[in-house]
């Protein structure tokens, strides 16, 4: 068994720089989740599991206590202490903690009324807190919303893409949501912050600095105006393992994901794979065909069933939400959100079945296939012996 003080009076102590009182119940959860950040690397479903079926006091207590796991396999439960216990430390936790309330930062749990429930979408993977910088009850107002992601050093092309989707999107209400770095991120967050709109930061290192730093006032003008997020402890220093993790959180927060450019291996595709399996709707801009900053979104568009996307009303058409055109002229035939959805679901080039499109909608198969038959009547979609897709511009 190993000593380590979860008493609600080391908790009361160690939030204590926050200047919040907390009873001692919730003082002792809150101060648990803080050190299991500190314990877990972004992502550990071992200890997701673990904390989802007894709470962050009572999994601590056991793991300390090198009590019987049931959820876990013996091999799970030993490789997880492995790594787990040589990073306890009261000390370090208390310094993050200590740093969080001299930066402002504010910890976020999942009982909290700020909390984004999307996140939960992701399971065992959901993070177990949030370091918030800024306005944390923005994080409840995400409901139409977009993360705009794309290589870091982007071309011209792409950099003014970004800028003009971003301004128009956060211009009309539509949150803006990126990593905060250079290239695409950063153009995007300032063109969201210059429209006077709401933008999200989700940074893989601590909130309390920026990273890179050369967007050091950019993430400050963020903080004060939107949000600037992390699910890893002030001062925790970003790796390439927890920017890969971190793009989970921006497909997972987001109601929608548009990469505007990436390489072929770019770890924008990374965050388009997370929209994916979070079945988020999923969209790519096109490029010159001789671009190297382009062949990534082409290639979400061709093999991943990405939509095409060249305008703001194309974004909004994502979301499930009427463009400015649509919404100046109601009686043009546009179609419902229903009936968005449901094409979002469905690709120009492969063949879905019903139950299928379905699936990827989030909708009843019997609804889907009323829509498909209306749809199919409109020219909009065409079925064949392997299902349906969408019909081609010009036949």
């Amino acid at each position: 068994m190993i000593a380590f003080d979860l008493s609600a009076g080391a908790a009361q102590q160690a939030l204590s720089p926050a200047g919040i009182e907390f009873d001692a119940q919730e003082a002792r959860a809150r101060y648990a989740t803080a050190v299991w950040c500190q314990l877990i690397e972004p992502g550990d479903s071992v200890a997701g599991r673990i904390i989802g079926a007894r709470g962050p006091v009572a999994a601590l207590e056991a793991v300390l206590a090198d009590g019987e796991f049931p959820e876990l396999t013996p091999k799970e439960l030993v490789d997880a202490r492995k790594r787990w216990l040589p990073r306890l430390s009261a000390g370090a936790v208390a310094g993050s903690l200590a740093a969080a309330a001299a930066r402002g930062v504010t910890l976020l749990t999942r009982g909290d009324p700020d909390w984004p429930t999307q996140l939960d979408d992701l399971g065992a993977h959901a993070p177990l807190c949030l370091w918030v910088r800024g306005d944390a009850s923005a994080l409840r107002r995400l409901e139409a919303s977009v993360a705009v992601v794309g290589a870091r050093a982007a071309s011209h092309y792409g950099d003014h893409v970004a800028r003009e989707l971003a301004a128009e999107l956060a211009a009309s209400g539509i949150a803006v949501v990126s990593g905060g770095a250079y290239g695409i991120d950063g153009a995007a967050h300032r063109a969201a912050l210059r429209a006077g709109g709401l933008t999200v930061a989700l940074l893989a290192g601590g909130a309390d600095r920026a990273y890179p730093a050369g967007h050091t006032q950019l993430i400050d003008d963020v903080a004060r105006r939107g949000v600037v997020v992390s699910e890893v402890p002030c001062g925790a220093a970003p790796t390439k393992w927890r920017f890969l993790q971190r793009n989970r959180l921006i497909a997972a927060l987001s109601a929608a994901t548009v990469v505007v450019e990436a390489g072929w291996r770019s770890g924008s595709l990374n965050t388009a794979g997370h929209a994916a399996a979070l079945s988020r709707p999923l969209g790519a801009v096109p490029g010159q065909i001789t671009s190297a900053t382009s062949a990534g979104t082409h290639r979400l568009i061709r093999e991943y069933g990405a939509q095409c996307i060249t305008s703001a009303d194309d974004i909004r058409e994502l979301l499930g939400m009427p463009g400015e055109t649509d919404a100046a002229a109601p009686g043009d035939g546009a179609y419902t959100g229903d009936a968005t959805r449901v094409k979002d679901a469905m690709s120009t080039r492969v063949w879905r079945g019903a139950t299928e499109i379905a699936r990827r909608a989030g909708m009843a198969a019997d609804v889907v296939g009323g829509i498909l038959g209306l749809l199919a009547l409109d020219g909009a979609v065409e079925s064949g012996i392997e299902g349906w897709r969408l019909a081609r511009i010009g036949g």
